[in-house]
């Protein structure tokens, strides 16, 4: 059994900036990545960034610049701090865990957190 549990959601105006963190619990041998994702209405579920237990990052073009993940795997966290928001990142976000259990790796999903950009 493992479990994601995000927070940091809201509402915030065009420009303003939001942290993300999400915390996993439950019994797993390693992780190998954390990551974030978000999906708007009517869209496909996106990758934003990800970040490896060895602390390489990767980011897609549209927030490259504006986001940073970090992660503290000693708490097996992973934040996002999210800069000069956009209205078009405007989604339900959703963090993500590839982790090893029983000698298999396997993603796992937080429920979600919502966040509004306004203009």
């Amino acid at each position: 059994q493992v479990q994601l549990v995000e927070s940091g959601g809201g509402l915030v105006q065009a420009g303003g900036s939001l942290r993300l963190s999400c915390t996993a619990s439950g019994s797993f041998f390693r992780i190998i990545t954390m990551g974030w994702f978000r999906q708007a209405p009517g869209k496909q579920r996106e990758l934003v960034a990800t970040i490896t237990s060895g602390g390489s990052t990767n980011y897609a073009d549209s927030v490259k610049g504006r986001f940073t993940i970090s992660g503290d795997n000693a708490e097996n966290t992973v934040y996002l701090q999210m800069n000069s928001l956009k209205p078009d990142d405007t989604a339900v976000y959703y963090c993500n865990f590839r982790l090893l259990k029983r000698a298999s790796m396997n993603d796992y999903w937080g429920q979600g957190t919502q966040v509004t950009v306004s203009s």
